[in-house]
């Protein structure tokens, strides 16, 4: 889509600058180079770097740089790890970037009640190792070691996410800094409330267009007695996506199911060395529970697999075997980009209800043969999450084109069988132009909720709704 850039008005912006320039000293910059880092992520749209660079440590400066920012008009750009996928740290009407990767505490631990409060630019394995001799994880995974503020507020999942849920399950309060520099909580540690509007479903995924998130608390789970993991490979897609359906339908608690078509895993057996297996559609599994029961889902799973056609049902029970998978899968985009050096990669996705996504899958492999791309998929199937990297010559703006189009294809396919444009890399400026086909006239009421809370639109804005 086009990008709507606007930049702030010279003397909005010399105004605005000199007072977070005094309000953080050695902490503000306007290198050339800093601004660059901030005004892209990993995605392929792309990036507009802000007028300057600020290293909160916090909630009370950022309070404070809102303020400013609020008092001159000037946008503010919240930024913590850049790993995501859709040009969400794009500053494209310039303005301010909100660093939070210094507010990196974990602030408060309760075994007793499975919570945590965490600073926004604490990351998910920084948390994980906080918390490993507690016998608690914290378990949304998208693979990235995002930062916990920035998965709030993309609403972000991963590979747990069939059993455990997204960060909208996970997160159950958190503290904000508004538009007009305010500092609000939007609710206790309390497992469940009926008190008043649910504040944290709203900032949960609001890409900080809402305000700045500093301080969340999340829900975190014992680490499993046992776990155990494995591998199979399917000779169709569609047998694949029946094993995941059947797994799901009978009630089995997997805790990830993840698929991998042909391209993709002949791009990972080549990049991370897997041995002992074919370039074939292929399921990775996981088991969480006492020795017992995760070797029974096990067993249950393989009866499954076996009556669709899966073969080679390979077991990694020792957590050196399952690290290797997992990294394996994690590695997948950058396996992908090894099918083709120099190439850049376009990541996308879209969800589907679990009982369309076989069609949706072959309908969208078949437009890629079709369009004559090179656009492995990778997918958390038991939530009905599929992805694609279309695999780009970022000179060739022919197959650029032909991408672009098959992505509007894709999208369009998922929204008709009542799905979503994205399950989880979120909207951010990349996939604007959906909302409508998927919300309607809901969309308006967003765009109402965006100029209650941000009047004068400083809070990231061109992202989700325009205004």
């Amino acid at each position: 889509m086009q990008v709507d850039i606007r930049p702030s008005d010279d003397n909005v912006r010399t105004a605005a600058l000199a007072e977070l320039e005094a309000l953080f000293g050695d902490r503000f910059t306007a290198s050339g180079v800093v601004r660059e880092q901030h005004g892209k992520d990993e995605s392929y749209h792309t990036p507009v770097a802000p007028d300057a660079v600020v290293f909160a440590e916090t909630t009370e400066e950022i309070s404070q740089a809102v303020k400013i920012c609020a008092h001159h008009g000037f946008p503010v750009i919240p930024f913590g790890a850049g790993t995501s996928l859709e040009g969400h740290v794009a500053a494209l009407r310039g303005g301010v970037s909100i660093n939070v990767t210094r507010m990196n505490q974990v602030l408060e631990v309760n075994p007793e009640d499975l919570d945590v409060t965490v600073q926004a630019g604490v990351t998910r394995k920084q948390l994980n190792e906080y918390l490993r001799d507690t016998g608690l994880f914290f378990p949304i995974d998208p693979g990235a070691d995002a930062s916990i503020g920035g998965m709030t507020a993309t609403r972000a999942s991963g590979t747990n996410a069939v059993r455990y849920g997204t960060m909208r399950e996970n997160v159950m309060s958190m503290t904000v800094v508004t538009a007009d520099g305010s500092v609000v909580r939007t609710g206790k540690r309390a497992r469940k409330s009926a008190a008043g509007y649910d504040l944290t479903r709203m900032f949960v995924g609001s890409e900080g267009t809402l305000g700045v998130i500093t301080e969340i608390t999340l829900k975190v789970h014992g680490i499993p007695e046992a776990i155990t993991a494995a591998v199979c490979q399917f000779p169709s897609l569609e047998a694949a996506v029946d094993t995941t359906i059947m797994t799901i339908q009978a009630g089995i608690p997997v805790a990830r199911m993840e698929l991998l078509d042909e391209v993709q895993m002949g791009a990972c057996i080549a990049f991370s060395e897997l041995e002992g297996y074919q370039p074939i559609p292929t399921l990775f599994f996981e088991f969480h529970g006492t020795e017992a029961s995760a070797k029974e889902q096990a067993e249950m799973v393989e009866a499954i697999a076996g009556d669709n056609g899966g073969t080679a049902f390979q077991w990694a029970s020792e957590a050196e075997d399952r690290s290797t998978l997992w990294q394996a899968r994690h590695d997948a985009y950058y396996a992908a980009l090894a099918l083709k050096p120099g190439s850049k990669g376009w990541a996308t996705d879209v969800c589907v209800p679990l009982s369309r996504l076989a069609e949706c899958i072959s309908e969208t492999k078949k437009d890629i043969v079709e369009s004559g791309l090179l656009a492995p998929m990778v997918g958390h199937v038991g939530d009905g999450n599929f992805h694609l990297v279309y695999v780009l010559d970022p000179s060739d703006e022919a197959t650029i084109q032909r991408a672009s189009d098959h992505s509007d294809r894709m999208v369009m396919r998922a929204l008709a069988m009542d799905g979503t444009c994205t399950g989880e890399h979120g909207v951010g400026y990349g996939k604007m132009g959906f909302l409508e086909a998927e919300h309607g006239d809901a969309l308006s009421l967003m765009r109402s909720i965006k100029m209650a809370l941000d009047p004068d639109n400083i809070m990231n804005p061109g992202k989700i709704v325009s205004v």
